[in-house]
């Protein structure tokens, strides 16, 4: 069945949908995205999103296209439009089209698109086995708090990865971990304190990692927000990461070699069970 695709403040099957190739985020990658996970056909972690969403925007000069309240209907439409009950939300967000120059006008019109994605997001079978990671410098824009679609160094992280027999990548800047290729990450040390980067713009402010710091913290769990090192993860007792596709998964591997006892830990079984019951609870 062809999807109902929103594109520039009309819905249309997915075949007729349309973007101009001099459109900006076609030619320089000067667009907006965001991703919002869907369960019983409700919105997982929506303003979270929406404010990461309009802080992006910001951040780049791009008007925000529609209104707060409008914004939320065309994500409920868009899932009762396409049936989803499991699965994802994707937006986007460009600074619209005009010739190809690397100025650019005040007076564009952003193109906005949403679309839907059927998908299972729960029942993970990774969650259970766990997945393998290797290293490699960090070599994106530095603002990374800015979730553009500049995404090229990611796809061939994520493709490096596959090529070694590993389902992701970690990246490395000045000897700390930054993030993975699409996901925060975070690791549990031996006496049980749950560690993760700070805000900056070296990593995306991740709307999941931020989810699982409040439970963490209404849990009792130890939390510290710093730089950790390479070695640092590698003596860890866990290591998982997180993101709106995945919620939390852990990494059994790093660079070939078994993080703790090289099977998922409890401390990343209980976040990804709180965040599930949590995140379900308070869908809209």
């Amino acid at each position: 069945m062809s999807r109902i695709v929103y594109v520039n403040g009309e819905w249309m099957p997915e075949a007729d949908a349309k973007i101009s190739v001099f459109d900006r985020g076609f030619q320089f990658a000067d667009s907006i995205y965001e991703i919002t996970a869907v369960l019983g056909g409700k919105l997982i972690d929506y303003h979270g999103h929406a404010q990461r969403l309009s802080r992006s925007l910001t951040a780049l000069g791009i008007p925000v296209p529609v209104s707060e309240e409008h914004m939320l209907a065309l994500h409920r439409q868009a899932i009762a439009r396409n049936g989803v009950e499991e699965g994802l939300v994707y937006l986007q967000v460009s600074r619209g089209v005009q010739d190809r120059d690397f100025m650019f006008g005040a007076d564009l019109s952003p193109t906005f698109v949403i679309f839907t994605q059927s998908k299972k997001v729960l029942d993970n079978p990774k969650w259970k086995t766990g997945i393998s990671v290797i290293t490699m410098p960090d070599g994106r824009w530095v603002n990374r708090q800015i979730k553009t679609v500049q995404l090229l160094y990611s796809s061939l992280a994520k493709m490096e990865a596959a090529k070694a027999g590993a389902d992701d990548a970690i990246f490395i800047e000045d000897g700390f971990i930054t993030e993975a290729s699409s996901s925060n990450v975070h690791i549990v040390t031996r006496e049980g304190t749950l560690i993760t980067r700070q805000l900056s713009n070296a990593l995306l402010h991740g709307i999941t990692r931020g989810s699982i710091l409040d439970l963490a913290r209404q849990a009792g769990v130890p939390v510290e927000e710093r730089r950790f090192t390479l070695d640092e993860a590698r003596n860890a007792a866990e290591i998982f990461i997180t993101s709106a596709t995945a919620f939390v998964m852990p990494v059994v591997r790093l660079d070939g070699e078994p993080v703790g006892e090289g099977v998922p830990g409890p401390v990343s079984g209980r976040f990804l069970q709180l965040y599930i019951q949590d995140r379900i609870a308070t869908a809209i």
